[in-house]
């Protein structure tokens, strides 16, 4: 009998091996069918208009203030075009952070860092050490540092109970899912991102990136010290950052939050990103929105891939799944917000129960 149970094991870890690697091959000719249809192919007209557009709102923002004054209204109007900008600026630095745009390399580091550096005030190594990371280990305990969350929270179904077994109490975790819009939306941009940010680049000496971010500064302060005054400005760009850390949160964890997060599983490529990835439905809206992360199933296999060719390639995708097995999970914009906070309560609870019972 247990010679038996050995052999069966034995067969079915031998047949596992062999869809493993029947997948793994199948998913390298789906690459290959991607290349030869062109998909990995720039639109030059789609990065040209994306950037105008952002350009064209900083431009909005100072006329407004320029023929409307500083009044309440105004400023609040100006804040959100800001926000806006900042936002669809954070999503096109994402392209050329991947390399999606132009042929050569050096071209997307340099477009690069003109967009994180003097249109948002960012680094680019910095967010490429962090970002690239993410892609290569999604939701893997350390070695993504988008799931470290510091022990402000707890994540997944692994982390919760071994926090609770070892009565790690740091915030009362049954609660995660409240106090996440008090802390994660309003703080991660201005506060925590800004700090990392400035620090990386001194201590690192980033001193490239440094000057970019410095021309960000200098320029937003020489357009609006004129109209608001020092503190004021400062005030409005604190606001602006604020908002778009709103932004910014919601659609980056959307996708991941509540997929599976756990410790290093050696997956493969394809199944090591499903697990950790979901898609939201396509529409103008969610494109523009997101920066077309609602195809983040399509983004994570080809990184580098220009997102407008996303859509294309998702059909063969779902295909590719559907033949292995493999789990591709699509939801509305709004299902995956809830998700979001839904996730962390089933987490929070693991923990209690976890705290109180083992």
């Amino acid at each position: 009998y247990f010679y038996y149970k050995l052999a069966y094991k034995l067969h079915a870890v031998s047949c596992m091996s062999i869809l493993q690697s029947q997948l793994v091959e199948d998913f390298r000719t789906l690459r290959k069918t991607a290349e030869d249809m062109n998909l990995f192919r720039a639109s030059p007209l789609f990065f040209s208009l994306y950037l105008a557009h952002i350009i064209a709102m900083e431009a909005l923002a100072w006329l407004m203030v320029s023929y409307f004054g500083t009044g309440w209204i105004t400023t609040l109007i100006l804040a959100c075009i800001l926000t806006t900008s900042q936002a669809q600026a954070g999503w096109l630095q994402h392209d050329f952070g991947h390399l999606s745009v132009f042929k050569k390399s050096s071209w997307n580091h340099i477009v690069h860092k003109f967009v994180i550096g003097h249109l948002k005030g960012a680094s680019a190594n910095w967010w490429n050490h962090r970002h690239f990371q993410h892609h290569a280990k999604p939701n893997i305990f350390q070695k993504d540092p988008d799931v470290n969350m510091l022990h402000i929270f707890v994540l997944g179904e692994s982390q919760p109970i071994e926090y609770g077994k070892k009565k790690l109490k740091y915030l009362p975790y049954n609660h995660q899912h409240e106090y996440f819009f008090l802390i994660f939306p309003p703080l991660l941009i201005p506060v925590y991102f800004q700090i990392q940010i400035i620090s990386t680049m001194i201590k690192r000496r980033f001193w490239a990136d440094l000057a970019w971010a410095i021309s960000y500064y200098m320029r937003y302060f020489i357009t609006y010290i004129p109209f608001y005054g020092i503190l004021g400005s400062l005030s409005l760009l604190t606001f602006v950052r604020f908002l778009e850390s709103h932004w910014f949160v919601w659609v980056t964890q959307m996708n991941h939050i509540p997929m599976e997060i756990d410790c290093e599983k050696h997956k493969d490529w394809l199944s090591s990103q499903l697990a950790a990835t979901c898609n939201i439905e396509q529409s103008f809206f969610n494109d523009w929105f997101t920066g077309h992360l609602n195809f983040q199933i399509e983004h994570h296999l080809f990184p580098t891939m220009p997102r407008h060719n996303f859509w294309k390639i998702k059909p063969l995708v779902k295909s590719l799944c559907a033949k292995y097995g493999v789990q591709y999970e699509e939801k509305p914009l709004g299902k995956a917000f809830v998700d979001i906070v839904g996730s962390l309560k089933k987490s929070g609870d693991l923990w209690l129960d976890a705290y109180l019972h083992k």
